[in-house]
């Protein structure tokens, strides 16, 4: 039997084969988890429907995929009728992962200090206060020892040039785990946050991923970027009962780029391209 055998979560933010929502899901599908998913809803005009379908490509057939709900994560609404859809389907909920983030790219791609009012608002109420009102929504559905886990990076710690305001959002979401933390540890529930390097996903390629790719691959202790199974074995750990014990962290996926205080063997490299 799986790590996740009888649990039942929701999963939010799948987007595609390569979000890393998906990279959790499916590890925590195999340990013999039953979930439901939510996505980006599709545009009124789209007879194709886009994002349902492509969440569905993932989900066919598997019975332990209990529903596909569209959700807004600007809407209370829409979080309010997912909660809804959990209960109805589950009674409760004992794991519930974040994955929701999103800049306009005008402000994403320029410098962050021109990040305009209005796309600042935006990308922090869809980036931060979406994790406070999903687990406000959800918190009379969890479970005792349930689990939250949302997505973050290292450049809410540090400034990542073209990271930008998204930054700014993480450092704000990275706070936000630690005080829901405090809030819910009284009743045994657990919230923690994944930091993963750069993976080719829609949101790293928005945010410059391939620059980002070959800097850590040549700056990171094991000299490697991470692999999409790696955040599914790391996030799967954040929301079981392997990883009791353990809130208000954020477990640092890679390869070991954050612990570097200089370039490390990048500068060797440098110093032998210079010596040529």
């Amino acid at each position: 039997m799986g790590a996740f055998a009888g649990k039942k979560g929701l999963i939010t933010g799948v987007f595609n084969k390569q979000s890393i929502a998906w990279a959790i899901a499916d590890q925590v599908l195999r340990e013999g988890a039953t979930c439901g998913l939510s996505y980006m809803p599709d545009k009124a005009d789209d007879a194709r429907q886009k994002n349902l379908s492509r969440v569905q490509k993932l989900v066919d057939g598997n019975p332990q995929v209990q529903f596909l709900q569209p959700m807004d994560a600007t809407n209370d609404e829409h979080i309010q009728t997912t909660m809804d859809r959990c209960q109805q389907e589950f009674g409760q909920l004992d794991f519930l992962l974040h994955s929701i983030a999103y800049a306009p790219p005008a402000d994403l791609k320029g410098n962050t200090i021109a990040t305009s009012r209005d796309g600042f608002k935006l990308a922090m109420e869809i980036s931060v206060f979406s994790l406070i009102a999903l687990a406000h929504a959800a918190e009379d559905l969890l479970s005792e020892n349930a689990t939250i886990l949302t997505l973050t990076y290292f450049g809410g710690e540090k400034a990542v040039p073209g990271y930008n305001v998204m930054g700014v959002c993480k450092a704000a979401l990275d706070s936000v785990v630690k005080y829901l933390a405090c809030d819910l540890g009284p009743r045994g529930v657990r919230v923690n946050a994944l930091s993963a390097g750069p993976m080719q996903t829609v949101s790293g390629r928005g945010a410059g991923v391939d620059e980002m790719l070959g800097l850590y691959e040549a700056m990171a202790p094991l000299g490697r970027n991470i692999t999409h199974e790696e955040a599914g074995h790391s996030g799967s750990f954040l929301l079981s009962p392997l990883s009791a014990g353990i809130t208000g962290e954020i477990l640092h996926l890679d390869g070991g780029y954050n612990a570097m205080g200089s370039p490390g063997k990048l500068l060797d490299k440098i110093k032998a391209a210079q010596a040529i």
